[in-house]
């Protein structure tokens, strides 16, 4: 077997095992945090601190029934929880946990990147695949043949396009600040602190990080507010309004086929966190104490950056949907069309203007 292979499969098997835990660990986080904000005990019995809930809950789908509606079109029906899975796993595969690390393979020394896919358009492939979500849900809301998980794939199609506008346009200035596509290039270009031209300034934030949600901090909450709605969370799950759609587009899904959508849920969050992290909070960038832990704890340490600040941004997003109330339709597309549109628009001219000076000077000095 070659070399280019072993890792291949060894990557990903990891990352197919790291998601299935990570969810598992995600949803138990969730409960605990959204009852102890108000004031309840969460889960408390299966397992320490109620951690084997989410497993017993897994069980229990595997074990239900699986039915199918009359009135289904039967391959558009199970083709829909496929397509909303499969995309949620390769967009990880394309974000970078660490540096790249030598390795002893078969007796052959080899430099492994830590990403999946360390592809050059990196950001492309990712608006690309996350678009493929909107499929799952109208398929599932259209094959079910019923009109109240229609309307959950209408108003998630709709949702998603406005929102996936002004998530791609507040992409646009930090692959211009940056100057590539490339996940692990825009990590890379986040590296070392801020310097000013003004000696008092540069004294000041010298000791800030480079990261990209200093410059482009318009782009970094318009992309945050549309990853939110883009994973149909709380304020945004409209599509899952149970006082108006009874459950939304998976409303006629059972046991294993509605696992799937859930699980697909938290795993685009997760992937939503990491992306966030990794273009706005300079990804796995962060000390690794070389001289003071052993170098295989130091080794891992960036992967753990990437970590922490991904369950930090979990962490808001727990938190919001603990304390908001859920929008109107109405005021869900009018927040992304008339709002957060309009303002990455601007943002990204000023980006541009502010990007074409300092690369070029004024044009007339």
């Amino acid at each position: 077997m070659s070399t280019d292979l072993i890792i291949g499969l060894t990557k990903a098997v990891l990352i197919l095992g790291l998601l299935l835990t990570n969810t598992i660990l995600l949803i138990w986080l969730e409960r605990k945090l959204v009852a102890g904000m108000q004031s309840r005990v969460g889960p408390d019995r299966a397992g320490p601190f109620g951690i084997l809930q989410t497993v017993a809950d897994a069980i229990k789908l595997l074990l239900k029934e699986q039915i199918l509606p009359l009135k289904a079109d039967r391959a558009m029906y199970l083709l829909a929880p496929i397509l909303a899975l499969v995309p949620s796993f390769l967009i990880f595969m394309i974000i970078p946990l660490g540096p790249s690390i030598d390795l002893v393979i078969q007796g052959e020394s080899v430099n492994v990147d830590l990403v999946g896919a360390n592809i050059n358009v990196g950001v492309l492939f990712f608006l690309a695949i996350s678009s493929i979500a909107v499929y799952s849900v109208v398929l599932a809301g259209w094959s079910s043949g019923s009109k109240y998980p229609l309307l959950g794939g209408v108003r998630a199609s709709a949702q998603m396009i406005s929102y996936e506008a002004a998530m791609g346009l507040a992409l646009v200035p930090v692959i211009l600040y940056s100057g590539s596509m490339s996940m692990t290039d825009i990590v890379q270009s986040q590296s070392g602190f801020l310097s000013s031209p003004i000696p008092i300034l540069d004294s000041i934030v010298g000791f800030i990080p480079k990261w990209n949600i200093f410059p482009q901090f318009i782009a970094f909450a318009i992309f945050f507010i549309a990853s939110i709605a883009e994973v149909n969370r709380a304020p945004f799950d409209l599509v899952e309004a149970e006082q108006e759609l009874v459950g939304g587009f998976h409303t006629e899904y059972s046991g294993f086929r509605f696992a799937m959508f859930f699980l697909a849920e938290y795993i685009n969050m997760f992937n939503m966190c990491a992306i966030t992290a990794t273009f706005f909070l300079g990804g796995w960038l962060g000390p690794t104490f070389s001289g003071f832990l052993p170098p295989f704890i130091s080794a891992f340490m960036p992967a753990v950056w990437l970590g922490v600040k991904t369950f930090s941004l979990l962490f808001i997003y727990v938190w919001i949907r603990a304390t908001l109330p859920r929008l109107r339709y109405d005021q869900l597309m009018e927040l992304g069309w008339k709002r957060l549109i309009p303002i990455s628009l601007v943002w990204l001219l000023l980006s541009s203007i502010v990007l074409g000076v300092r690369e070029f000077g004024l044009p007339w000095s």
